[in-house]
């Protein structure tokens, strides 16, 4: 569960390569020769053509403010599998990004968070001793490009270069980019800002390697327009993230598995009793299960100390973590105390498609910022039952996925967050949770990160995100919070929230937020409580994109949403770029008001806003006038003197 940055009105190529790391083969699309005068022609068809396109290419020559891009496509090289086989990207414009309603997949729907803790400032982690040089935008990506024989110059004459690398975005050159480096070029709608990002550095640089598991950015902006240098500033920013301020490693782990030391390696089957397991060692578990079927009973686990040189190496592979299973490790535990005092020193850390954890009637308890209760990531599976987990720290979820996601399923037990950017669950997995108690003392209770999945069942769930402290509360303030960060940690697609039975408390804010991403929502018997004044059940709406969640005016969400034997109570927000499917079923009741509002960065508005649809046996009763787009109604709608307008001027009333 990690990061959350900000960069304000410029297009996010970096997220975009971030997130199509998993499978990236970015083509040119929509290309031709020519020079563009970004500054001058912004408004012309010219260089309408290259809106929203992702263009790929071997600078061929930098002469003077033009660039000239031979363009092609890239190929990433090896990269660790993930779930046993490498995602694949969807084609073509990306979620979002494009103003219009991508289609949602039929039958099943697959399954899918606050504010990004500051970048740590100091050193990049160093590579084979060396900090590699890193021109026009930071450390690049192993790979090969292919050319198609199209080519395009562009002309920057009155814009600003700049370039990030790490939390730092400084202004460069031009002619600081190397002839023969491979790039991703982007022109943003609108303000005529572009982006730009360096794959590999220089002729003979196709197979340099990138530290980090995200793309860092380098931005053409406007040097009369707004330069985003502040806290939030280097990267799509993740609610629960990483990367707070005090944050003892560099920025960004690396896209190989790595691997930490251990106080105690466990490498043969085992059954074991009783044992303690300690460790103050820096990138060092107490306890590593590798590769074995080790049964552990009656243990004590203390990570007292030791700090982690890298966070998201700790996030993503377990390094610093108690205890870690990895390499296809069977591990259960029961009956055991595990504690962890260490900064990203989660509790019980399930690594790598192949691995499981089984762990149960045991308590697990972590102070420190980043350190999660139990984790899982790249595929690994956690099998929790009656655990008793209380995190303390920021970004320390009590159930926490981060990079390549798994499986998590949890059956009773108590899970307890009190730092800010930690919610209960945070979600990059399928995550099932049963018969528990989730709450998050500081956080939003639940937050899921794109092509992602929380189900629960009968569980009691509760939130307290702060209206000042945390991630992501300037963008909105909630209890649930479905989004796609594009950071690369979630694969682009539908999320999915589903809960049948318990109880649903908002202490503070919306109950559920939803932004930049696809979503189903299905409700069923929850007992819902919004404790917050304004009253709001759900926003669906675009965002800012200061935090890098997709680009301002083109991010909004599209949420089907079914309510099931279920009381709704509260009101609806849907913004004119984002869309909602609301159906009241088997006898579900809703008291509140849906309404379409403009985008407030004014984006284009799309079709089928607001799709209302009434089942036999349900009620709608109004609590304000309400404006959608379109009512199908077999069931009874309680006007209370209020109206319905549809959006073609129809307006309902008693």
């Amino acid at each position: 569960m990690t990061k959350l940055r900000n960069m304000r009105n410029i297009k996010r190529i970096a997220a975009v390569i971030g997130a199509a790391a998993l499978a990236i083969s970015l083509a040119a699309c929509g290309s031709q020769a020519g020079t563009v005068n970004l500054s001058e022609a912004i408004a012309t068809e010219t260089a309408a053509e290259y809106y929203g396109k992702i263009l790929t290419g071997r600078v061929e020559a930098i002469e003077g403010n033009t660039i000239t891009l031979a363009l092609g496509e890239w190929t990433e090289g090896e990269r660790p599998e993930m779930n046993g086989e490498r995602p694949e990207m969807p084609e073509g414009e990306m979620p979002q990004m494009n103003g219009e309603r991508p289609e949602m997949p039929e039958g099943e729907m697959p399954r899918m968070n606050g504010e990004r803790p500051e970048m740590p400032e100091g050193e990049m982690p160093q590579m084979n001793g060396e900090r590699p040089e890193m021109p026009g935008g930071g450390p690049q990506m192993a790979g090969s490009f292919t050319e198609n024989g199209e080519s395009v110059s562009f002309d920057l004459t009155g814009l600003t270069l700049k370039t990030q690398s790490g939390q730092e975005i400084t202004e460069i050159e031009l002619s600081s980019i190397e002839v023969g480096s491979i790039v991703v070029f982007q022109l943003n709608e609108d303000d005529g800002e572009a982006s730009i990002y360096v794959l590999s550095a220089g002729e003979n640089s196709q197979t340099a390697s990138r530290p980090d598991g995200q793309a860092p950015d380098a931005s053409v902006s406007d040097s009369t327009g707004t330069d985003s240098t502040g806290s939030d500033s280097s990267r799509p920013s993740r609610p629960g993230s990483s990367q707070s301020g005090s944050q003892p490693g560099g920025f960004g782990g690396s896209f190989s598995a790595v691997e930490g030391s251990a106080a105690t390696t466990i490498t043969e089957d085992a059954d074991i009793q009783n044992e303690t397991y300690t460790s103050t060692g820096d990138d060092e578990n107490a306890l590593k299960v590798d590769g074995a079927a080790v049964s552990l009973s009656g243990i004590t686990v203390d990570k007292s100390a030791g700090s982690s040189s890298n966070a998201e190496n700790g996030d993503f592979y377990g390094i610093n973590a108690a205890v870690l299973a990895t390499n296809g490790a069977t591990l259960t535990i029961t009956d055991a105390e595990i504690s962890s005092s260490a900064q990203n020193g989660n509790g019980v850390f399930s690594y790598g498609s192949g691995t499981t954890v089984n762990i149960s009637d045991s308590a697990i308890t972590t102070t420190g910022d980043n350190s999660g209760g139990i984790q899982t990531t790249g595929g690994g599976t956690t099998n929790a039952s009656n655990l008793t987990v209380d995190t303390s720290g920021n970004s320390s979820a009590a159930i926490r996925s981060d990079r390549g996601g798994g499986t998590v399923n949890v059956d009773e037990g108590t899970y307890t967050s009190n730092g800010y950017n930690s919610p209960a669950v945070y979600s990059t997995a399928d995550i099932t949770v049963e018969n528990a108690a989730l709450t998050a003392n500081n956080s939003e209770a639940l937050v899921i990160e794109g092509k992602n999945s929380i189900t629960l069942t009968d569980c009691d769930v509760t939130g307290n995100m702060s209206d000042s402290k945390g991630a992501s509360s300037d963008i909105n303030v909630h209890n649930v919070m479905i989004y796609q960060s594009m950071s690369g940690d979630a694969d682009v697609g539908t999320s999915s929230f589903t809960m049948t039975g318990g109880t649903l408390t908002a202490l503070n804010g919306d109950m559920i937020y939803v932004t930049n991403t696809d979503c189903v929502i299905t409700l069923e018997d929850v007992e819902l409580d919004i404790q917050d004044e304004e009253n709001i059940l759900l926003r669906v709406v675009g965002n800012d994109a200061s935090h890098g969640w997709g680009t301002a005016g083109k991010n909004g969400a599209n949420a089907v949403f079914t309510a099931v034997s279920q009381e709704l109570s509260g009101d609806i927000i849907v913004d004119t770029i984002s869309t909602l499917e609301l159906t009241l079923s088997d006898g579900s009741s809703f008291t509140g008001t849906v309404n379409i509002v403009d985008n407030e960065d004014g984006g284009t508005a799309v079709e089928d806003n607001a799709v209302i649809t009434i089942e036999e046996g349900c009620t709608w009763t109004l609590t304000g006038d309400c404006t959608i787009t379109s009512l199908t109604n077999e069931g009874t709608i309680n006007f209370n003197g209020y109206t319905i307008t549809l959006a073609d001027g129809t307006v309902l009333s008693e």
